[in-house]
């Protein structure tokens, strides 16, 4: 094997380096931003019957009282807490989204760091490193698979979930920094975390709760694949570019190696990652900003006789295909994979920052007048809209109404993303939005002001502690 250092090795030596120097400004601010936003999201998602199982599942295995997992009384041990909280955090379709790669780092990252920073007692500087570089690391290894040619993830043409897939190694090299490694021990847990990520996005397409799970997955693996490493286990340094490594077992061919190395520590991904303003599919919001445009000139629900939903071809699949299911979701998680329910939603209008969490509802995806709407919407391919696919999420809505008027309504830039990007004061009512009801509005001010402040912290243990008693259950 050559002397040169392996693309682990590069991966490893950056992520200690963030650890041991300061983040720039931008990105500490960024990462704060996220964990805010990455937990209330899960006290959001408390509620849900999937986060109520695997909150029981997870008690249920006993273990040393490590780390919070939201609504559980009890602490859990790091690995089972990460799993509650990566699940929660997925669970709404709410978490942060990188483009082009299409891919969710926060919710598997934020959930595995915490785990780990609670069990370790660690500052609150050390996590934002932690989570700085376990989000640069998931970013990077998915762009390693996206063919500029066909302008798509190799991973998504694949039906892999490259979110839980890379986030494994992202949560990995986080929950490693954490616990003190060295730069060997970074890769190890790295390389050791590249035999755990998995997913399938079928479930995107013709529904099932599993999708949830795989934040949860990653997150969990993640922080056992650390431990592992520290314990002396160790993985091979050519994990990821090697003949039957990483790239060759889910790329089927090498990966592009130069996404992962080139500006590594110098440019940073993390501040571009797009925060969601809608609590669905990405790929659904530009339909929702397209029909709430056509509201606010005027045109109603009842106006409309039919409308063409166009998005990049490759979304068609997942928010439009089978287009029975698409225009009758069953519940409330399968209309936030749905096109022509983002259309209904947006020219109904809702809560939140145009539309929230009520209007996501199993009652509303079952609503008459909405299906009524729906069945007159159709989900077609635009090449207008390939042209800045997959670093935009791009729609062009045209309705035709009954009285014969056409209406029309291009978005081609993202909402929540760089050039569309979601100011302090939205991702605070997004958060608002998120905990109402479930904490206390003086519960909901302190964690704030210490998610904001976190990097003051001597010792991040007890910055969670309100949030097990969310929908809490004893055990």
């Amino acid at each position: 094997m050559s002397d040169e250092p392996t693309l682990a090795d590069r991966l490893a030596a950056f992520a200690v380096a963030a650890r041991e120097k300061d983040l720039p400004d931008e990105v500490a601010a960024s990462v704060r931003s996220r964990i805010l936003d990455v937990l209330g999201i899960c006290v959001a998602a408390a509620t849900l019957d999937t986060s109520r199982a695997v909150r029981r599942l997870a008690a249920a295995q006993g273990g040393n009282q490590e780390a919070t997992a939201i609504g559980v009384l009890p602490m859990l041990p790091a690995t089972q807490a990460a799993f509650v909280n990566g699940v929660l955090a997925h669970s709404l379709d709410y978490d942060d989204t990188h483009l082009p790669s299409v891919l969710h780092p926060s919710a598997s990252v934020v959930p595995a760091a915490l785990a780990v920073a609670e069990r370790a007692g660690s500052t609150g500087r050390d996590l934002v490193a932690a989570v700085a570089a376990g989000l640069e690391v998931t970013v990077r290894v998915g762009m390693a698979g996206y063919d500029r040619e066909c302008g798509n993830s190799l991973f998504f043409e694949n039906g892999q979930h490259a979110t839980s897939i890379c986030g494994a190694l992202g949560s990995a090299v986080a929950a490693a920094v954490l616990l003190g490694a060295d730069a060997r021990g970074v890769r190890d847990a790295l390389a050791i975390s590249a035999s755990m990520g998995s997913g399938i996005l079928e479930a995107n397409r013709t529904g099932g709760t599993v999708k949830r799970l795989h934040c949860g997955w990653a997150a969990q693996s993640g922080v056992t694949a650390a431990l592992l490493a520290r314990e002396g286990w160790t993985g091979p340094p050519t994990v990821l570019e090697g003949r039957f490594g990483f790239f060759q077992a889910w790329l089927h061919g090498p990966g592009i190696e130069a996404e992962i190395v080139e500006g590594l520590g110098e440019t940073w991904s993390v501040p571009g990652i797009f925060f969601k303003p809608y609590p669905a599919n990405h790929f659904t919001h530009a339909a929702v900003d397209a029909a709430a445009a056509l509201r606010r000139r005027g045109l109603r629900p009842a106006d409309v006789a039919s409308a063409v939903l166009a998005v990049p071809h490759a979304n068609v699949r997942t928010i439009g295909e089978p287009l029975e299911v698409k225009q009758r979701p069953e519940t409330g998680y399968m209309a936030q994979f749905s096109g022509p329910y983002a259309v209904a939603a947006g020219l109904h209008g809702g809560s939140g920052l145009e539309v929230g969490l009520d209007d996501y509802t199993d009652e509303l995806a079952c609503d008459d007048e909405r299906r009524a709407l729906m069945a007159r919407v159709t989900v077609v391919g635009s090449a207008e809209c390939d042209a800045v696919f997959p670093r935009q999420l791009p729609a062009v809505l045209t309705v035709t109404a009954h009285d014969g008027s056409e209406w029309e309504e291009k978005v081609m830039t993202t909402r929540g993303g760089p050039d569309r990007p979601l100011t302090p004061e939205e991702l605070q009512v997004k958060f608002g939005d998120n905990v109402e009801g479930l904490v206390g509005e003086s519960v909901a001010a302190a964690l704030s002001r210490s998610v904001g402040r976190i990097d003051e912290l001597i010792d991040v243990r007890g910055l969670l502690e309100a949030t097990r008693e969310v929908d809490a259950f004893d055990h």
